[in-house]
């Protein structure tokens, strides 16, 4: 059809065209990919620290079985060690003893689980032993994948999982090996090494703080919608209108040349990030400058979630910039004093927050 406004063009692509489309999808080379890692890990130096942490961690436990003397104290059990410290180590401190308060709670509720069930079932008889311990293995599952799914039971629901497979492999090797009790309590020594191995680790090599990143990543957010704000009311009363021949870019578009609304709408997507960084942090001892128990950190996150509706109002400020209808440019430039007055107040405002939260 033709190229008028308001009419609609269609265009149908041939064969050779789709082939053509297709081989020319561009193809990521190794040097291409080895980059992309190593601006990842450029990116935040803690991603490196962790994972050579975790690598550590790891290595340690599983120096209780390479070498003989503390094998031929734990034995094969030993390997539960080994279990725990993957299953613990988390990025931060705080995710580390919460994993950890899950792991150790699922661990005690799942090792007298399985011995009182495994004495009961002793005493009912040999025949009726496996019946007793199969009933018993369906409830368990049952009710740990029930509970596990109920919203107030969700942040523990680590433990139910452990719960589940500890009480299963204890009672079923136990009744294979004919001591549940014995087997409980290797399992459980060689868990409580594991643990304490993975947040020796975290906690002492390097310690990564969950609530010093979102003090962090809450000060950094409100420097972004500062400066989101002056880029958009500065691109508003510079521009005359000469450079829009189209209107077509809508909010998923990159706009490269807006880094600092780019950053700004990366506070958008921020949510579960807080969420879980908050949760994280009040599992921390006390450290750093923040040298008090019970620290309100869930106060960040609401915080936070305040500073997103002043995001999404710089996105509708943003969205009015690149709208086709637009104020004439000589109205703009009569009210551009007041305007550039209002958005100093708002960001200086804005930053102030900011910085009384930084130094706070």
């Amino acid at each position: 059809m033709s190229g008028k406004k308001g009419s609609i063009e269609i265009n149908i692509p041939s064969k050779q065209q789709e082939t053509k489309n297709k081989s020319s999808k561009p193809s990521f080379s190794c040097r291409e990919q080895i980059l992309s890692v190593w601006k990842f890990a450029k990116e935040d130096i803690n991603r490196v620290l962790f994972s050579l942490k975790m690598g550590f961690a790891v290595l340690l436990v599983s120096l209780l079985i390479l070498c003989q003397a503390p094998y031929q104290v734990f034995g094969i059990n030993i390997v539960w060690a080994i279990l725990t410290v993957a299953i613990m180590s988390e990025y931060t401190v705080g995710a580390t003893f919460s994993r950890g308060f899950n792991r150790a709670f699922g661990t005690i509720v799942a090792g007298i689980l399985a011995i009182a069930i495994a004495q009961l079932a002793l005493s009912i008889g040999r025949i009726a032993e496996p019946i007793v311990i199969g009933l018993s293995i369906f409830t368990v599952g049952a009710v740990t994948s029930f509970m596990k799914l109920l919203p107030s039971f969700v942040p523990y629901e680590t433990g139910f999982r452990v719960i589940l497979f500890t009480y299963c492999l204890i009672i079923v090797s136990g009744y294979r090996m004919g001591n549940p009790i014995r087997t409980a309590m290797d399992r459980l020594y060689s868990i409580a090494i594991g643990g304490i191995i993975a947040v020796a680790v975290n906690v002492f090599i390097f310690p990564i703080w969950a609530g010093e990143q979102l003090h962090k990543e809450l000060v950094d957010n409100f420097n972004a919608v500062a400066d989101a704000l002056e880029e958009c009311v500065k691109k508003y009363l510079e521009d005359d209108g000469s450079e829009h021949s189209e209107f077509s870019k809508t909010v998923l578009d990159e706009f490269p040349d807006e880094p600092a609304y780019r950053k700004c709408r990366s506070t958008l997507n921020s949510s579960a990030k807080f969420e879980s960084l908050g949760n994280s942090a009040k599992w921390e001892p006390p450290h750093g400058r923040f040298p008090h128990f019970f620290y309100p950190w869930l106060e960040y996150v609401k915080v936070s979630a305040v500073l997103r509706y002043c995001a999404y109002e710089v996105m509708a400020l943003h969205g009015i910039l690149h709208s086709e209808i637009q104020a004439p440019y000589n109205l703009r430039i009569t009210f551009q004093e007041e305007i550039q007055e209002a958005t100093n107040d708002a960001t200086e405002l804005i930053r102030y927050l900011g910085k009384d939260i930084s130094v706070g």
